[in-house]
């Protein structure tokens, strides 16, 4: 079992009186870790300087596929020395401004060892995709647009 906690602290002294009478801010904190400050994009009077929810939900993606990649590379003998993401996703509204994630696309930039095999290592992010428990959970596409690099030789 997974928990978290979330409390809101956007009451600015009047509660929901109004739409505009409070802030979207809240803290989402969980057994032993530093408190996550929360709020809602700014396109919905949210604070920039704090994870939205949008954010929160395509950093787990992004994460759970580096972690599941990293895995399979270890166990095929790749060896990854550097591993970074450039993710997106796109928030779709309708008529009414219900919104909700329509796709996502990672750009995992990855590089291995001189020697390495890089059509492996391109081919271990489907798998990566197939096991990665978040993106199993998501009623959107996750897409990934790998880039790898094999670091060159060094001769001395």
């Amino acid at each position: 079992m997974t928990r978290v906690w979330l409390r809101w602290t956007g009451n600015r002294g009047v509660g929901t009186a109004g739409y505009t009478s409070y802030a979207r801010d809240h803290e989402i904190a969980a057994e032993g870790k530093p408190v996550i400050a929360g709020s809602s994009d700014p396109r919905f009077r949210g604070d920039a300087t704090r994870w939205n929810p949008e954010e929160l939900l395509l950093g787990a993606i992004s994460a759970c596929h580096q972690l599941w990649y990293l895995h399979l590379c270890a166990d095929a003998g790749i060896v990854v020395t550097d591993y970074h993401d450039e993710a997106d996703a796109v928030l779709t509204l309708d008529k009414d401004g219900n919104g909700q994630v329509s796709e996502a696309t990672l750009r995992p930039h990855v590089t291995i060892a001189a020697g390495g095999d890089a059509a492996l290592a391109e081919a271990l992010h489907a798998e990566a995709q197939r096991r990665c428990f978040i993106a199993r959970s998501v009623a959107f596409p996750v897409r990934h647009a790998a880039v790898i690099a094999v670091a060159a030789v060094c001769s001395g």
